[in-house]
C-alpha cells in the first residue's frame, strides 16, 4: 500500500460517508471497459468519454465511499488492470 500513503493521508481529512470521483484512462475496447465498469456498484454515476483518436476512454465514476481505505482498495484493483491510467 505504500503507493498510496499521500492519497490515504489526504482522504482521512475528510468526513465519512463522502462522495468520491474516481478519473480513468483505457484503450477502448469492451474487455478494458467491463474490467473498470467492474470496480464500482450499481448505484455509481459512470461517464465515459472517447479520445479524438477513438483509441482510448476517459472514464469517471462518483461513488458513496464509507472511508480512505474502501477508496485506496479500488485504486489497487484497479492498478491489476493492463494499460489502465489512474488520475
Amino acid at each position: 500500500m505504500g503507493t498510496f500513503e499521500a492519497l490515504k493521508t489526504q482522504l482521512e481529512q475528510l468526513d465519512w460517508p463522502n462522495i468520491y470521483m474516481f478519473k480513468f484512462i483505457v484503450p477502448n475496447d469492451n474487455q478494458h471497459l467491463a474490467q473498470v465498469t467492474a470496480l464500482f456498484t450499481a448505484n455509481s454515476e459512470i461517464s465515459y468519454h472517447h479520445s479524438g483518436t477513438g483509441k482510448y476512454v476517459s472514464l469517471s465514476a462518483k461513488e458513496v465511499m464509507l472511508s480512505a481505505e474502501d477508496i485506496i482498495a479500488v485504486y489497487e484493483r484497479a492498478a491489476k488492470i493492463p494499460g489502465i491510467i489512474s488520475l
